[in-house]
């Protein structure tokens, strides 16, 4: 089977300006995404592609072994442009390019970078034995539960419960319910070629994080995660 790793890092970023090559316990932040896609692309034979339309990210991502012909067109490079479309052209290039068809695409976000190689193989093959998966994405228990403490406004003064299934008394009754922590998502072929353009099918599976993992979207959390790796202070083999 043939595997597609894709690195999508964008040079402008507005909670964390520069975040994707801060330093972050003495690195860039895009360095440890950067190794643990080397480890898993050297285990699987995987390849690799990073999509950015920053030359300097290029630059960082080369001083970590990460080459890449690929250049994020401008269109791609927005605000508002969509994770699928962007995984999508990086995807439709590097198969051009190696003249060769991926039959997965294992994307790692470089801003929610607490993962190891395990998350990665164990994910890999819950979706590989499963058939009729499209997708699989990497979640975390969440600490609201929509059926039990989550409310919503409704019209005038007052909110009820975002999900109902009758009188629930307790967390511990209610379904249970994930964060979608942003870490990775690996993708079958089929799923590009279904035309999806949000990761949450009607066939995807979900990897639970057996472990602490968040993603950085403002400047504490960089704090944070900067805080926890330096002082050894993660619940798992980082």
């Amino acid at each position: 089977m043939s595997i597609l790793i894709t690195i999508c890092a964008r040079g402008g970023s507005k909670g964390v300006p520069g975040k994707n090559i801060k330093n972050l316990s003495g690195k860039p932040l895009i360095a440890y995404t950067i190794a643990h896609a080397q480890a898993f692309a050297k285990k699987y034979s995987a390849d690799i592609a990073l999509s950015t339309d920053s030359e300097e990210i290029k630059q960082v991502a080369a001083n970590f072994g990460l080459i890449t012909p690929y250049q994020r067109p401008a269109a791609l490079a927005t605000d508002k442009a969509g994770k699928i479309g962007v995984i999508e052209d990086v995807w439709k290039f590097m198969e051009k390019y190696h003249a060769k068809k991926y039959d997965f695409v294992m994307d790692l976000d470089v801003t929610a970078p607490l993962r190891n190689l395990q998350d990665l193989e164990e994910a890999w093959q819950q979706l590989t034995s499963v058939e009729e998966a499209l997708n699989i994405f990497s979640v975390s228990p969440a600490n609201r539960n929509p059926y039990f403490n989550m409310v919503e406004q409704k019209e005038g003064e007052f909110v009820n419960v975002i999900k109902s299934l009758g009188d629930i008394k307790s967390r511990h009754e209610a379904p249970k319910v994930y964060d979608m922590n942003a870490s990775f998502y690996i993708f079958r072929r089929s799923y590009f070629e279904s035309d999806w353009q949000i990761s949450t099918t009607d066939r995807s599976l979900a990897y639970v994080m057996p472990h602490l993992c968040f993603d950085i979207d403002e400047p504490i959390d960089f704090e944070i995660m900067n805080f926890l790796i330096s002082n050894n202070k993660l619940d798992f083999e980082f």
